[in-house]
């Protein structure tokens, strides 16, 4: 048996009729840049989010650039997050003229380390930047005490994360922004970049609106500094498409991730392999299911030779990487980030995966390591 590691051609198989039919609509309207399939979007997206303000831009990253951009981010500004993370969420901070300032990250759940935030935090601190990583929910209990204390902004990188909940709310929701990729493999992904930001502040929404369209909103009219960051039509329409299936499937990848917990609950115990928590199937909606071994490669070619496809979320932290020198960190400044990804694999995961594949997964886990 072959196990992709994701399965998208399966997806659109799924969704075809109804994805060609709404992209030749956007076609004969010859509606392609901010045509009503992009307002109607963000509209079905903020229902979605349960907040009131959606704003769609050409990708996640831009999505964290916009954001920084309208908090009036200035240079030398500081924004702490996790030292485990995509290389996107340092980036967006930077293209806006702030730092990112690491903070370690908690080795159970990978997340921040929210009792290491407040030692982190100095004068030049401006905002606070959790990452709901592999569809985890952040603690927005923590986070946002944290914040207020220190009269700090919030920007949630939720990549990852699309229809998470803490306690009942979505994430993204939250803070001043809250911001989103629909890269092809995210949980609600487009056919090509796109990304939004939501946010509960007409007037944030307003300066945002007008940054993704070259700083306007009426043709010619340019009030703020802006750039050139929108949502295509088509890929807004192809969105309108699968953002109906995303509750059923974000279950789905749930209920995959509660099978290989299950199966593989003995190696776990027996520390041959660390498992995450599960949480609820509202807070973690499983974009990816990370597991740690001791000797990684082995262990990936093993399972690949057996056919089950894994992959690496990431192999090596970004303040380690030679495009983020600039920011000073060493190896061994974030010990516990560091180690963790020497070890961590990502299994397959997609909401179209079968029982009997996650199955074989375990089965194939179990005899190698066993």
């Amino acid at each position: 048996m072959n196990v992709p590691f994701l399965d998208l051609k399966q997806q659109y198989q799924q969704l075809s009729a109804e994805i060609q039919a709404r992209i030749q609509e956007v076609c004969e309207s010859t509606a392609f840049i901010l045509g009503p399939q992009v307002g109607a979007f963000e509209k079905e997206f903020a229902d979605f989010l349960e907040t009131p303000h959606v704003i769609g831009l050409a990708s996640g990253t831009d999505a964290l650039h916009v954001a920084f951009r309208a908090l009036d981010l200035q240079p030398g500004d500081e924004v702490l997050m996790p030292a485990n993370t995509f290389v996107a969420t340092a980036i967006g901070v930077m293209l806006a003229g702030g730092r990112p300032r690491i903070v370690e990250i908690d080795p159970g759940t990978h997340l921040i380390d929210y009792d290491k935030i407040e030692v982190a935090i100095t004068p030049k601190t401006k905002a606070l930047c959790p990452v709901h990583l592999y569809g985890r929910a952040c603690n927005m209990d923590r986070i946002m005490e944290i914040a207020s204390k220190h009269s700090l902004a919030v920007v949630e990188d939720t990549a990852q994360a699309h229809g998470a909940r803490w306690k009942g709310k979505r994430v993204g929701t939250f803070g001043e922004f809250g911001c989103y990729s629909f890269y092809p493999g995210k949980n609600l992904g487009a056919y090509g970049d796109a990304g939004a930001l939501s946010t509960n502040s007409e007037a944030l929404a307003l300066k945002a609106r007008q940054m993704r369209n070259y700083g306007s909103e009426i043709k010619y009219h340019h009030p703020e500094f802006g750039f050139n960051s929108r949502l295509d039509s088509i890929q807004a329409s192809v969105l309108s498409v699968k953002l109906p299936h995303l509750a059923s499937w974000s279950q789905k990848r749930w209920s995959i991730a509660a099978h290989y917990n299950e199966g593989l609950q003995q190696l776990h115990q027996a520390g041959k392999l660390t498992l995450p928590d599960i949480c609820n199937a509202d807070e973690h909606v499983f974009h990816l299911f990370v597991v740690q071994v001791g000797d990684r490669d082995a262990f990936m070619k093993a399972l690949q030779e057996k056919g089950v496809s894994t992959g690496i979320h990431y192999p090596v932290p970004f303040h380690l990487q030679g495009g983020f020198a600039e920011l000073g960190y060493k190896e061994g400044d974030f010990p516990i980030a560091e180690e963790v990804a020497k070890k961590i694999v990502s299994l397959p995961m997609f909401p179209e995966m079968t029982i009997e594949q996650a199955s074989y997964v375990v089965k194939v886990i179990q005899e190698y390591l066993g």
